[in-house]
């Protein structure tokens, strides 16, 4: 049989999940009644790709050295790099998400195996 989670564990995810529940709902009970500013809708409208730019600027640039630092990466052997680059003019010219995903996937696997 399977055994129940101790109390404090249950209490920590319950805990965790009202945050996480509290955080999204807040601002949808706040300003769905209100007209936005339509500058503050341009800011928001920049946080996602500023938010994934933050995420994956490191792992596209940097990598680790013999003792553990993380080093600048550019150079023609970094496949990330290169495959981001691709990605990044064929986001540009489609607008679409799923062959700018498509066009990233392809590339990485394709300079995998070139390399």
């Amino acid at each position: 049989m399977a055994e129940l989670l101790p109390p404090e564990q249950l209490l920590l995810i319950a805990g965790m999940a009202l945050v996480t529940y509290l955080a999204r709902v807040t601002p949808l009970l706040l300003l769905s009644s209100r007209q936005l500013n339509p500058h503050l809708m341009r800011w928001l409208e920049m946080v996602p790709p500023a938010v994934l730019a933050a995420l994956l600027a490191p792992e596209i640039l940097l990598r680790s050295g013999d003792k553990g630092e993380q080093l600048l990466f550019l150079s023609t052997d970094n496949i990330f790099l290169l495959a981001a680059l691709i990605t990044f003019i064929a986001g540009w010219l489609t607008k679409s998400f799923f062959a700018t995903v498509a066009v990233g996937m392809g590339t990485v696997s394709l300079l995998r195996w070139l390399m």
